[in-house]
């Protein structure tokens, strides 16, 4: 019996693609196991490339643009439109047009970062004649709360002298009053549905500032600013439009856009699972596989905080399938991922290096330790025939049996 082997990853940032990773672990396999039977489906989040990947998944068109990057310089970005579908629905990702693959490493301070560009993006979707917009949020190199997409869709915000913000973080601490009359019209007219981390929160000890700020390039002092800023925007918003969004769920999503899509131009968040798997396949695939495997650039504490791991892992174990994670880097708290269904993780680095080079060499590494997977199921099939002979039953166990095999394996190395 072959052994069905599911490969669900995600991308890893700044270097392979959601498509290009599960290329690699399949090549990865296929050099030990050359008769298995692979099935590939790449996942997206919200996150970078998320817009190709639903077009692709519905037979939808992708178009390109140039907006407004991060740091105001002009970018290449784009966005699509789903096939198939009743309402005319566009698709984009806010990292597409603020990244922070797009804010050069020399200028990753994310108090002038700015989200305009997506605002930019929504502007061409309608003016191709969107009648739903669909928005991914995450990998985002921004932490304005969404205040430069809704400025460049006509929100004004305006300081104690009604005088316009300029861009970016630091300019929220001088918002007074929001105008909304200014809005481009086309908005209350169509629906915008917000795939995001639901997880995420615009305000608090655990608001967005302060647990990705240092992520992209805030120093301690940066992340309270920020913090600060955040806190006042999230009080002129409940004081002007009614909103209380410091603690709402997904207010914090990519830098606070979420906050802005919701309360400025009246968009509606949603948990980003539940947008993404109704147009990709995963939970028929599951059923059909004997082991799963799937991929992130990092694994730590806040995987389960869903991430794609986690959420693959979640859904293979309501078919009791074991499941291996392989990862860039190993972070802080990440072995409570063994309670979230993730029998083994490892990571593809083979020896300490700096960022840029194991970005360089994100394929290489990855399609040999998915080599490495494949031996280590060789070893747990050749356990189990040796179990077998040792029983006096001759029978060749294959199929899931293997993948049980690798369950014992696995312990074994959560152990030591």
């Amino acid at each position: 019996m072959t052994l069905n082997i599911l490969i669900a990853p995600s991308g890893f940032k700044e270097s392979l693609d959601a498509e290009q990773v599960a290329d690699c672990i399949a090549t990865g396999i296929t050099r030990v196991i050359p008769d298995v039977n692979i099935c590939k489906a790449p996942l997206v989040d919200g996150g970078e490339g998320f817009t190709k990947t639903l077009v692709a998944a519905t037979g939808g068109t992708l178009h390109h643009l140039e907006v407004t990057g991060p740091v105001g310089q002009k970018v290449q970005s784009h966005f699509g439109f789903l096939g198939g579908t009743i309402k005319k629905t566009a698709v984009l990702e806010m990292a597409a047009a603020a990244g922070l693959r797009l804010v050069p490493t020399d200028m990753r301070n994310p108090m002038i970062t700015t989200t305009y560009g997506v605002g930019e993006l929504i502007k061409t979707a309608l003016d191709a004649g969107a009648e739903r917009i669909l928005v991914g949020c995450g990998d985002s190199g921004t932490n304005d709360g969404g205040a430069g997409m809704a400025q460049a869709l006509g929100v004004k915000l305006l300081d104690e002298n009604g005088n316009e913000l300029g861009l970016g973080c630091s300019e929220l601490v001088k918002l007074q009053r929001i105008d909304l009359s200014t809005k481009d019209s086309r908005l209350n007219q169509i629906q915008i549905d917000v795939a995001c981390n639901w997880h995420n929160l615009l305000c608090g000890e655990k608001g967005v500032a302060r647990v990705f700020g240092p992520q992209k390039g805030a120093s301690a002092e940066t992340v309270e600013k920020m913090a600060f800023a955040l806190e006042h925007y999230a009080a002129v918003i409940k004081a002007d439009l009614g909103l209380d969004v410091r603690e709402m769920p997904g207010s914090g999503a990519s830098g606070g856009l979420g906050t802005g899509l919701h309360a400025l131009i009246g968009a509606k968040l949603h948990p980003r699972y539940d947008i993404v798997m109704q147009y990709l396949e995963l939970d028929n695939l599951i059923p059909q596989a004997d082991l799963v495997i799937t991929a992130e650039g990092c694994i730590d504490f806040q995987t389960p905080r869903g991430k794609i791991p986690a959420e693959v892992a979640k859904r293979a174990k309501r078919y009791q399938l074991p499941v291996i994670a392989l990862v860039g880097t190993i972070g802080e708290g990440a072995e409570i991922n063994f309670q979230q269904g993730i029998d083994y993780f490892n990571s593809i680095l083979t020896h300490p290096c700096q960022l840029n080079e194991a970005i360089s060499q994100t394929e290489i590494l990855l399609t040999n330790a998915a080599e490495q997977v494949a031996r280590l199921l060789l070893v747990g099939k050749q356990i189990r025939r040796y179990q077998d002979l040792r029983k006096g039953n001759k029978t060749n166990h294959r199929g899931r049996r293997v993948s049980e095999s690798l369950l014992v394996t696995s312990s074994y190395k959560n152990i030591s």
